[in-house]
């Protein structure tokens, strides 16, 4: 189980990009996290991108995290799809993808994980939590850009294959990988052994809209499963005004039920790698306590 990178900000308090920092500020990071008990890491690459790194600055990044003693679980390509309306910046995400796999099979991680969302528009980065405004959708009924989504990640997948990658695509709202139907729909569609879902039903649950059961997307989606982003949130919904209301909270407490859903996981056999996430205040924290949370429950269903 690893911890994502979401509570780090990408530029540091002098405007300097954390893609550009001294050596010593992943030193400090990485030291924060096994000072928090966790021994993975999963590259959310909103905070660094090993993808762009040189190799000189990849090495270093290697030598950091072994001196830390810290795995990698995975990297995780977001806001980058390789059907962006714009052709141009498609076939860059597309490149930069390919160029990810690479840096996965140097920091000695397995696995690529990869949506269709997009950068957050300026209406969601005023808003107080992003997801309460909506932001790119992909085109429906669209068999066009469908395929095009197919091709792409046929590609990537075949190019991870080659290293002994796997490739996971994350749900997002209002993508292709963004209801359980469609998600299994497309992993259909690619026809890859290495090709499966991240089933991050917390990305659904915050909407402030009405969503399929988590229980229901997890009972499609976990067969397919070969990576998990997992978080949580409150949920709640007033019939008599139509108000929803969403807000991030530890695993045991909000409105997915993780006993449940790693008890379908290990029932279908799902034993690939974890990472958590939280968004808002002591995010690290919360991914600590939960870590232990699922470590209780893995322990109680594996006899261990």
């Amino acid at each position: 189980m690893g911890a994502a990178m979401l509570q780090y900000g990408a530029t540091l308090p002098d405007g300097t990009s954390v893609q550009d920092a001294d050596r010593s500020v992943w030193d400090k990071v990485f030291a924060e996290l096994v000072h928090e008990g966790f021994d993975h890491v999963d590259f959310t690459d909103s905070w660094l991108r090993p993808g762009d790194l040189s190799p000189d600055r990849l090495a270093e990044l290697k030598s950091s995290l072994d001196d830390a003693g810290l795995g990698v679980t995975a990297i995780s390509v977001v806001r980058r799809s390789v059907i962006a309306p714009d052709p141009q910046v498609a076939q860059d995400n597309f490149d930069y993808a390919l160029r990810t796999i690479d840096a996965v099979k140097y920091l000695g991680s397995s696995v690529l994980s990869i949506g269709l969302h997009m950068p957050l528009t300026d209406e969601q980065k005023q808003a107080h939590w992003f997801w309460l405004v909506d932001g790119h959708k992909d085109p429906a009924d669209d068999p066009d850009t469908w395929a095009l989504a197919v091709e792409r990640l046929q590609k990537i997948s075949d190019a991870a294959a080659i290293q002994g990658i796997n490739v996971s695509l994350e749900m997002y709202e209002d993508t292709y990988v963004g209801t359980a139907d469609s998600a299994v729909q497309l992993v259909k569609d690619i026809d890859r052994s290495n090709c499966g879902l991240n089933p991050d039903i917390g990305n659904i649950v915050r909407l402030h809209r009405e969503i399929e059961s988590p229980e229901s997307m997890l009972a499609k989606m976990l067969p397919y499963t070969n990576y998990w982003h997992i978080k949580n949130y409150l949920r709640d919904y007033d019939p008599a005004t139509g108000a929803y209301f969403s807000a991030p909270a530890p695993l045991s407490s909000g409105f997915i039920s993780y006993r449940r859903a790693i008890e379908m996981a290990l029932e279908v056999g799902f034993d690939g790698p974890i990472c958590l996430e939280n968004y808002g205040g002591d995010g690290l924290s919360v991914c600590a306590q939960n870590r232990e949370y699922l470590r209780g429950i893995l322990k109680f269903n594996l006899g261990a």
